[in-house]
């Protein structure tokens, strides 16, 4: 069985690591963009539609 090579396996990680680090500084030193990323799970403030609120049995008036 082949012996496992932790010092290529932890230079991938470095590398990986240094990578992230280099592209997260290219964005942040590009500022602001014109079209932020926007999650699509969140509604514009214009396009949010009011929900009322949902009232339980313990809450309904007795008849």
């Amino acid at each position: 069985m082949a012996k496992p090579n932790y010092s290529f396996a932890k230079r991938q990680r470095d590398l990986a690591k240094k990578q992230k680090k280099e592209d997260k500084l290219r964005r942040k030193s590009e500022g602001p963009s014109d079209n932020p990323p926007q999650d699509e799970e969140q509604p514009q403030d214009d396009e949010q539609q009011e929900v009322p609120p949902q009232t339980t049995d313990d809450e309904k008036p007795a008849d």
